[in-house]
C-alpha cells in the first residue's frame, strides 16, 4: 500500500467469477451527488484496463452514447456493481446514489460490502448526509477510507479537506484520519491555478507523477523533504497509535527508525479492523491517458488494506423454526445462504436480482428456496398493513457479472462474491436464498421508514387494469417504497423517502410497467364526534301499494372519551318497541356513523341510547328500523355541534444541536406541541412533539431543508383530537357535500 513503487503494467481488467473468497474485495462508494463517485469508478476501470478511453470494454465491444447516458441516469438513483481485477484480486465496486432520497440503496450497498470508500469533493467538503452514513458504517464496524476528488477545482484545498474530514470523521481521535499521499502540483497555468499532476508517498518518500497518463516514479526534490517529513512523522505516529504491537510506540519514541514494511503491515491491519481511516486523492485521467491520478494507490489500498469476506462476520441466520444457525465466514463449501440486495427489471430478461453470497456456492440452474419477511414491516398508523412473509422454491436462471449496460455470464458465484441472477420471479429485495432441503433466513437490514405520502389514481381504464400488478412489482423492487390502500379515504398511497424518490417511482411505473397515474391531493383520515348531548327522532313511515313501511325511534347521543368508538345502549321500557327491531335500529345507527353526519367522515366516540319507539304489526320491518335509526342519528347531529377530529402523530426528530431552535419553532408553526428534548450522541438532540398529521404531509422534505440534510424523524399515530374551529371550517368548505 504505502510502499508500492511500481505501476502494475498490464493489470488484468474486467473481473470474471472468483475462485475463492480470499481473492474478493467488496467496497461500497459513499458520498453526495456530485462528489465524483461514478467518475471514480470509471477511472478505476480505465486504470485496470477493463475499458479504454474510447469507451470499449476489453473484449472489443462498444457501448453507444445513448446507452451510456441512459445507464448513467439509471446508476444515479440505484445501487450499481462494477467488478474489476487488480493483482489477481476481484474488486466488486458498489456505487451508491448520492441523493438522500435513496438511502435505502446506500444501506443495501453497506450490507453487500466489506469496506467503504467515502468520496469527498475538495470543492464542497463534507455534508450532513455523509456524516450520517459514516456513523452507520461505524456502528456496523465497517472499515473505511476517504478519497478526495475534484482537486482540479479552483478552490480545492487538499490539506483543508483532510482537516475537515478528520474533524467530521475522527471523533475523539482525529489522528486516525490522515493522508497517505500529498498532492503534487505542477506549474501554474494562464489562470494562475496549479494543476495536481502527481502524488508524494509519505511512507515511501517517493514521487508518483501522472502527468504523462502513466504513473512514473522518482525521488522528491530536496527542498520538498522538510514538508514531507513533517506529514510523514504525523502519519507514522497515527499508525503506531493504532498498532496491535504495543512495543512499537516505545521504539519510535526512543528514536528507533521503524522500517517501512512494518509500518505498512500495521497500516493494513489497522485499516482492515476499522481503527485507521486513510485519506487518498484521485482524479480521472486527462485526454487519452490510461491512468488517472491516485488510481493505482487506491487499487492497492483496496486489495491490500480492505478485508476479505473471510474476515467479515456474516449477518445472523435462523432456521425455519427460528433457531439460530452459526455459519463459518464465507465458506464456499458451507450451506447456501445468499441475499438479494437489489431488484431490477430488464425489458428483455425480466427481473434481475443482485445477490451477495454469504455461504456456499451458487450455480446457474440451481433450485433455491426463496424466503422473505419484508424489510418495511413497520406500522405507520391506521390503514397500514405490513407485508406478509413469503416462501417459494425457484430455479435460478443465468448468473452474470454486470459491466456498464452489459451482462457477462458466470459459471458460479462463491461465498463472498456478488452476481446478478435472472428469473427469480418471487424474490424481492432483502430475501434470503438457501437450499430447498435446508431453508434459512437472514436477519434483515434496517430500512428507513418512507414518510412522504403520494396519493395516485389510474390515468385511464387501461391503466386501472394494470395498476395493481405494476404497484406490486414496484414495491417488490424497492423496500423503501411502501404501498397503502387506505380504507378510510379509499386512496392508493405510495409512501416515499422524498420528492426525487417519488419521481423515480412514477417514472419506473410508467416506463417499466406501462402504467400511467395521476397524482392527487393526499387526504388525511378525519373523524367526527358530538361536542355535547343531543337527541333525535327517526320517523320512517310510508304507505303505498302492498306492505307499507313503519318505524319510529327516539335516541339520545352523548360524547365519550377518545378511543371509545360507538357505544349503543338500549333503554326502551314497557315493550314500546318489539325486541327484534332493537338490533335493526343499532345497525342503522352504526351504518350512518360510518358514513358520517356532518362532513362525511366516520363518527366515533359517542354513546347512542335508544329511549323509545313505535312499530306497526304489519308494516314494520328490519329495513324500516335501520332507516329510522340512521334518520334519528342525522337529526341529532343537525341539532348539535359536531367536532371534526384530526389524527395526531407523535413525532421524534433527531437533529444537530445547531438546528434545535429552528426545528422546534417550525413544529410550533405546524400546531405542534413540543413534549420535551433529550440530549443524544454526536452533538445532537432528540425533540419529541405531537403534531396534527395534516400539518406534516411534506415534513420529510421540509425537515431536510431546515437541517441541511442532517436531521431524521420518525412518526407514530397517537390519537384523533378536535380540530381548531377555523381549520375545521376550511376543511368543511373543501369537502364536497360537507357543511
Amino acid at each position: 500500500m504505502g510502499d508500492k513503487t511500481h505501476a502494475h503494467p498490464g493489470a488484468a481488467g474486467r473481473a470474471t467469477a472468483a475462485d475463492h473468497p480470499a481473492s474478493v474485495r467488496n467496497a461500497v462508494l459513499v458520498g453526495p451527488c456530485g462528489s465524483g463517485k461514478t467518475t471514480l469508478v470509471e477511472a478505476l476501470a480505465l486504470s485496470t484496463g477493463a475499458v479504454n478511453r474510447a469507451g470499449r470494454v476489453e473484449d472489443g465491444s462498444t457501448v453507444s452514447d445513448h446507452d451510456e447516458i441512459e445507464h448513467r441516469q439509471h446508476r444515479s438513483v440505484q445501487l450499481s456493481l462494477t467488478p474489476l481485477t487488480w493483482d489477481g484480486i476481484k474488486i466488486n465496486l458498489l456505487d451508491t446514489p448520492g441523493y438522500a432520497d435513496f438511502v435505502g440503496e446506500l444501506r443495501a450497498g453497506l450490507r453487500a460490502a466489506d469496506a467503504a470508500l467515502f468520496v469527498v469533493s475538495a470543492a464542497d467538503g463534507v455534508d450532513g448526509s455523509t456524516r450520517l452514513a459514516w456513523e452507520e458504517c461505524a456502528a456496523a464496524g465497517l472499515p473505511r477510507a476517504i478519497v478526495v476528488t475534484h482537486l482540479e477545482a479552483a478552490r480545492a484545498d487538499f490539506e483543508e479537506t483532510t482537516r475537515v474530514c478528520a474533524e467530521a470523521f475522527g471523533g475523539d481521535d482525529p489522528d486516525a484520519v490522515l493522508p497517505l499521499y500529498l498532492p503534487l502540483r505542477g506549474a501554474p497555468g494562464p489562470d494562475g491555478h496549479a494543476p495536481v499532476t502527481g502524488l508524494t508517498g509519505l511512507l515511501s518518500r517517493k514521487l508518483f507523477d501522472y502527468a504523462s497518463g502513466e504513473r512514473q516514479e522518482s525521488d522528491p526534490d530536496p527542498g520538498r523533504l522538510p514538508g514531507i517529513e513533517e506529514a510523514r512523522n504525523r502519519l507514522i505516529e497515527g499508525i503506531i497509535a493504532e498498532s496491535e504491537d504495543e512495543t512499537l510506540m516505545d521504539r519510535y519514541l526512543s528514536g528507533e527508525e521503524i522500517d517501512v514494511k512494518t509500518l505498512v503491515d500495521d497500516l493494513e491491519r489497522a485499516v482492515a479492523r476499522a481503527a485507521f481511516f486513510p485519506v487518498l486523492a484521485a482524479a480521472p485521467a486527462p485526454g487519452t491517458a490510461r491512468q488517472g491520478l491516485g488510481t493505482v494507490e487506491l487499487l492497492d489500498l483496496i486489495t491490500r488494506g480492505f478485508p476479505t469476506p473471510l474476515e467479515r462476520t456474516a449477518p445472523k441466520v435462523t432456521a425455519r423454526d427460528g433457531t439460530a444457525r452459526v455459519l463459518d465466514a464465507s465458506d464456499p463449501d458451507g450451506p447456501l445462504v445468499a441475499e438479494v440486495v437489489r431488484t431490477a427489471s430488464d425489458p428483455y430478461v425480466g427481473r434481475i436480482s443482485l445477490v451477495r453470497v454469504f455461504s456456499g456456492t451458487l450455480h446457474p440452474d440451481d433450485t433455491v428456496h426463496v424466503c422473505g419477511h419484508g424489510l418495511a414491516d413497520h406500522a405507520h398508523g391506521p390503514g397500514h398493513e405490513p407485508r406478509a412473509p413469503h416462501e417459494a422454491d425457484e430455479r435460478v436462471g443465468a448468473l452474470s457479472s454486470p459491466f456498464g449496460a452489459q451482462q457477462h455470464p458466470l459459471t458460479r458465484c462463491v461465498a463472498g462474491d456478488l452476481a446478478c441472477v435472472a428469473k427469480l420471479s418471487h424474490a424481492e429485495t432483502g430475501d434470503t436464498l438457501s437450499a430447498p432441503d435446508d431453508p434459512l433466513l437472514m436477519e434483515p437490514w434496517e430500512m428507513p421508514d418512507p414518510l412522504l405520502p403520494l396519493a395516485v389514481q389510474a390515468h385511464s381504464k387501461a391503466d386501472e387494469d394494470k395498476l395493481s400488478q405494476g404497484l406490486g412489482r414496484l414495491a417488490a423492487e424497492d423496500p423503501t417504497l411502501r404501498l397503502e390502500q387506505n380504507p378510510d379515504t379509499h386512496q392508493i398511497v405510495l409512501w416515499c423517502l422524498g420528492e426525487a424518490h417519488a419521481d423515480v417511482a412514477l417514472e419506473r411505473l410508467r416506463s417499466r410497467y406501462g402504467v400511467q397515474v395521476d397524482v392527487v391531493a393526499h387526504r388525511v383520515p378525519l373523524r367526527e364526534t358530538f361536542a355535547g348531548r343531543s337527541a333525535g327522532r327517526g320517523r320512517h313511515v310510508k304507505q303505498s301499494g302492498g306492505h307499507g313501511q313503519y318505524a319510529i325511534c327516539e335516541i339520545e347521543v352523548e360524547p365519550l372519551p377518545g378511543g371509545s368508538g360507538i357505544e349503543f345502549v338500549d333503554k326502551v321500557v314497557g315493550g314500546a318497541l318489539p325486541r327484534q327491531f332493537i338490533p335493526s335500529v343499532e345497525k342503522g345507527v352504526r351504518a350512518q356513523a360510518t358514513k358520517g353526519v356532518a362532513a362525511g367522515y366516520p363518527l366515533i366516540d359517542v354513546r347512542v341510547t335508544l329511549l323509545d319507539g313505535k312499530a306497526h304489526a304489519v308494516d314494520s320491518s328490519d329495513a324500516a328500523f335501520q332507516t329510522a335509526g340512521a334518520l334519528a342519528l342525522r337529526e341529532a347531529a343537525a341539532d348539535a355541534r359536531i367536532h371534526l377530529l384530526e389524527p395526531v402523530a407523535e413525532v421524534t426528530v433527531l437533529v444537530g444541536d445547531d438546528y434545535v431552535g429552528t426545528v422546534m419553532s417550525d413544529l410550533s408553526g405546524r400546531r405542534g406541541r413540543v413534549l420535551g428534548t433529550e440530549q443524544a450522541d454526536g452533538g445532537r438532540t432528540s425533540v419529541r412533539a405531537e403534531v396534527p398529521e395534516i400539518e406534516i404531509g411534506r415534513y420529510a422534505v421540509d425537515l431536510r431543508s431546515l437541517s441541511h440534510g442532517t436531521a431524521r424523524f420518525r412518526r407514530a399515530y397517537a390519537r384523533h383530537e378536535p380540530m381548531p374551529a377555523q381549520v375545521a371550517a376550511r376543511i368543511r368548505e373543501e369537502t364536497p357535500g360537507g357543511g
